[in-house]
C-alpha cells in the first residue's frame, strides 16, 4: 500500500507567508510605478505613457524629490534608472532659486484672468503695465514651460457683401492705417456674435490715430438702422472743420441711400476695400479679432444670460 505525502501545517503556513510576501512586494512595485507616472504627469506635464527613457535626468530628479518621503531612494533610482551621482548633481542645480519664479505665478494669473485667450505679446503688454519688463522671447518660453497655450476655434465670419449694387469709390486708404492726428481716417465694419438667444451684430467706427472706438451700435439685424445710427454718433463727435475719410468694405450697408446722404451732408470722404479683399480693412478686422478673443470666446454665455 502506497504512502500518501502529507504536508505539515507548519510548512503550509510558511509557504502561504512567502506567497503573501511576494504579492506585497509586487503591489509595492506597482504602486511605486504608478506614483512615478502620476508625479511625472503633475510636475513635468508628461503623458501617462511615460517611460524612464523619455524623462531627462533633471526631470527624474524632480520626480524623486516629490516621492522620497513615500519610497526609498534606492527603489526610486532603480525604477527611474537614475544614477545616484546624477540625482545629487541635478538636485543641487534645482535647489538654486529660479529668478522667474514670481513671474511664472504672474503669467498664470494673467492668462487665466483673461479667459486663457492671451498670447505672449498680450501677456508681455500686461506685464509691462505692471512694471515688469521681459523680452518677448522670455515670455514665450515661460508660457511654453507653464503650458499656457491660447487656443480659440475658427468660426465662420459674417459677410455683408451682396454683389455690386452701384459704383463703389476707390480704395483711397490703400492700407495706410496710421494717422498723424485724430479724426483723419476712420474704419468701420460689421461683425457677428452667435449667442444662445440668437445672433447679435456690432458696428463700430474706429479712429486710425489711436484705435479708439469713436461710436458703435449693436442690434439683432445687420440693417441700415444699425450702421446709420453708428455713423450719426460718430459725426456728432466731430468739431468744426474735421472731415475724416471713412473706409469700409463693399457691404450693402455702406451703399444705401441713408448712408450716402449722411456722408455727403457731413462732408466726409468715402473709401472702400477692393472686392473680396479683407486685408484692405485689416486694422478693423484685427480689432474684431482681439475683441472676440478677449471678451467673447471661452465664456459660457448661456450661464451669463441666465444670471
Amino acid at each position: 500500500m502506497r504512502k500518501r505525502n502529507v504536508i505539515a501545517p507548519d510548512d503550509e503556513r510558511a509557504a502561504l507567508l512567502d506567497r503573501i510576501a511576494q504579492l506585497e512586494q509586487q503591489v509595492h512595485r506597482l504602486q511605486l510605478e504608478q506614483d512615478v507616472m502620476r508625479q511625472a504627469t503633475e510636475l513635468i506635464k508628461k503623458d501617462q505613457g511615460i517611460t524612464a527613457l523619455i524623462l531627462t535626468n533633471r526631470e527624474k530628479t524632480r520626480v524623486v524629490d516629490a516621492l522620497r518621503d513615500a519610497h526609498s531612494l534606492p527603489e526610486l533610482f532603480s525604477t527611474l534608472q537614475l544614477a545616484r551621482s546624477s540625482y545629487f548633481y541635478h538636485r543641487a542645480g534645482l535647489r538654486l532659486r529660479d529668478k522667474y519664479a514670481e513671474v511664472r505665478d504672474t503669467l498664470v494669473e494673467i492668462f487665466h484672468d483673461n479667459h486663457r485667450c492671451y498670447g505672449y505679446r498680450r501677456v508681455q503688454a500686461v506685464l509691462r503695465k505692471r512694471h515688469t519688463r521681459l523680452s518677448e522671447k522670455v515670455v514665450r518660453r515661460l508660457m511654453a514651460e507653464e503650458q499656457l497655450v491660447a487656443h480659440q476655434p475658427r468660426r465662420r465670419r459674417y459677410s455683408s457683401y451682396c454683389g455690386e449694387i452701384g459704383p463703389a469709390p476707390e480704395n483711397l486708404l490703400d492700407r495706410e492705417f496710421h494717422s498723424q492726428a485724430p479724426n483723419e481716417k476712420w474704419l468701420t465694419d460689421i461683425t457677428e456674435f452667435q449667442l444662445p438667444a440668437g445672433k447679435v451684430y456690432l458696428s463700430p467706427m474706429i479712429d486710425c490715430f489711436d484705435g479708439q472706438v469713436i461710436s458703435w451700435s449693436i442690434g439683432t439685424s445687420p440693417n441700415a438702422q444699425l450702421v446709420n445710427t453708428m455713423l450719426d454718433g460718430a459725426i456728432r463727435t466731430l468739431s468744426d472743420g474735421k472731415r475724416p475719410m471713412v473706409h469700409s468694405d463693399r457691404g450693402a450697408h455702406y451703399r444705401w441711400p441713408g448712408w450716402l446722404q449722411r456722408i455727403k451732408t457731413a462732408g466726409l470722404i468715402r473709401s472702400m476695400s477692393r472686392k473680396g479683399c479683407s486685408p484692405d480693412n485689416a486694422a478693423c478686422e484685427g480689432f474684431f479679432g482681439r475683441l472676440k478673443n478677449e471678451f467673447y470666446y471661452g465664456r459660457n454665455w448661456a450661464a451669463s444670460l441666465r444670471s
